[in-house]
Formats: C-alpha cells, sequence, structure tokens
C-alpha cells in the first residue's frame, strides 16, 4: 500500500489555499447576510460601471443583455458562489470542484473589468503587456484556481486529507484480520 507524505510543498500550497479561502468567506458572507449586494443594487452598480469602458468589447453585450436583466438572481449566484467558493477551500472539501467554479467566476470578472482604457497611458496606446497590468487583481486569483484545480491543493490541512487517513487506518487493520 502506497501511502501519502505531506511534504512542505503540500503544506504550502494548502496555506494559499486556506487564505484565498479565508479572503472569499469575508466577500461572501458579506453579501449573503447582508441586502446591499444582492437586492439593494450593488451587483448592478459594479455590473454599470464595468459597462463604462472597464469591460472587454466582447463582454459589453453579456453584461447589457443578461446579466443586468437578470441581476437579482445572479447577484445571489455571486454571493453564495463566493461563500461556497470559500468554505469549501478553508475547510479542504470539494477543492477542485470548487477551484473550477472560481477560475470561471476570475476568468468572467477579469474580462468584465480589467479592459485597460488607452486614455489612461500617457501616449494613449496600449502595448500587450499592459493588458496583463491591468488584469492582475483578477488574473493572480484565477492563477491559483487553476493550481488548486489541476494540483492537489487537499493533501494537506483539509478534512479531505483527515478521511484518507481514517480510511487508510481502516484499510490496514481490515488486512491485519
Amino acid at each position: 500500500m502506497q501511502t501519502i507524505a505531506t511534504t512542505r510543498n503540500d503544506l504550502a500550497l494548502a496555506a494559499l489555499r486556506s487564505a484565498m479561502g479565508i479572503i472569499f468567506v469575508i466577500f461572501g458572507q458579506y453579501k449573503v447576510f447582508g441586502i446591499g449586494f444582492t437586492l439593494g443594487g450593488g451587483f448592478q452598480y459594479w455590473v454599470k460601471g464595468f459597462l463604462e469602458g472597464r469591460a472587454y468589447p466582447f463582454m459589453v453585450p453579456v453584461l447589457k443583455g443578461f446579466v443586468l436583466p437578470h441581476a437579482v438572481p445572479i447577484a445571489f449566484l455571486v454571493a453564495y458562489g463566493e461563500l461556497a467558493i470559500g468554505l469549501a477551500l478553508v475547510l479542504g472539501v470539494w477543492v477542485r470542484q470548487a477551484s473550477l467554479f472560481g477560475l470561471v467566476y476570475m476568468l468572467a470578472l477579469l474580462f468584465s473589468a480589467n479592459y485597460p482604457v488607452a486614455s489612461d497611458y500617457p501616449d494613449g496606446r496600449l502595448a500587450f503587456w499592459e493588458y496583463f497590468g491591468a488584469a492582475c487583481d483578477h488574473l493572480f486569483p484565477a492563477l491559483c484556481f487553476a493550481t488548486f484545480a489541476f494540483g492537489r491543493a487537499d493533501l494537506a490541512l483539509s478534512l479531505m486529507s483527515r478521511f484518507r487517513v481514517r480510511e487508510r487506518a481502516g484499510m490496514r487493520s481490515r488486512s491485519n484480520l
């Protein structure tokens, strides 16, 4: 029987996963337990701000034609989604699934809110690297989610790792019978 040893890398990845989870719990809980974001127009405020020049051109019709007309249900989806992603990451359960949803969410935010505007730059022209500079606030969490989804971010400091240890112990005791 092969055992899985917890390495320093596993612990570092688990710490990053937990930190990202805590951030998402903080952002999700205020949206879920308050009404300002979901029912008070907070979500619509942000989307309208994105439409004032921060959305990538291909996202503008999506934001105008789908997101704004369905703003309240989507606001609840965002609020509960952030909380669920955060709890999954903190607890270390369904990390891969939560990370895939987090990755999709961060990419949606990146393309909705991080289009670099030429007027923000002195010469009015955009270099290729400036698209990445404008996207940092959503790009780095997206990269973390991709790492959690395609790596083994649940090997340490998680409920799933506790279940695996108990399961292996149970299998060993049954094989000794």
